[in-house]
């Protein structure tokens, strides 16, 4: 089975990763090749910082790589919190950043939202982009436990429930993450 690192750190995005791609490759995280660096996502766009963590571990561990980043968009807050999601509140407490987008929307009708991943993939000295969308709208309180960073006020479109009331497999399915992967994977059969 051919090895791939995936150039994160967060446990949550690795398993969700490594069971969308079970049997096909063997993802390695940045732990497991002994990569401890906290690598820098100082680009304005997510295109940009998950080119600036590929291309990383292709420099420092001559590895193929994938890395994503992906964030909240939400259309009342021009788009914020954007490649901020993860630190919007100052921290990286995901309660804290919830609350802090609950706060900016209060009294908003307009609570269209969207989640947004681009995935740089580093392979043979070439950089491909892969970006996945998923639109929905924001919940006014939260809603369910599984999940993590903003899932659990996110509602996709179609559905009545948040991201982080469904289980790991059924949101594999439609995540934004889940169809940026779609087509890397789509691009990586075409080159068995």
């Amino acid at each position: 089975m051919k090895k791939l690192v995936f150039a994160t750190n967060n446990q949550h995005k690795t398993e969700e990763i490594r069971s969308a791609l079970e049997g096909k490759y063997e993802v390695l995280n940045l732990e497991d090749i002994g990569c401890l660096v906290d690598i820098p996502e100082t680009a304005e766009t997510f295109e940009g910082n998950a080119s600036l963590k590929s291309s990383y571990v292709v420099e420092h561990f001559n590895l193929d790589c994938f890395a994503d980043d992906s964030g909240l968009e939400i259309e009342a807050l021009n788009n914020e919190p954007g490649v901020y999601s993860a630190r919007y509140s100052g921290s990286r407490d995901s309660l804290e950043n919830i609350q802090l987008v609950l706060k900016k929307l209060e009294g908003n009708t307009n609570r269209k939202a969207r989640f947004k991943t681009v995935i740089s993939l580093m392979q043979s000295g070439q950089n491909h982009i892969f970006e996945g969308i998923i639109e929905g709208t924001i919940r006014t309180g939260l809603s369910g436990l599984k999940g993590f960073g903003y899932d659990p006020i996110f509602q996709p479109d179609g559905y009545d429930i948040t991201f982080a009331e469904m289980d790991i497999a059924e949101k594999n399915k439609i995540s934004h993450r889940a169809i940026a992967l779609k087509k890397m994977m789509g691009f990586l059969k075409g080159k068995l």
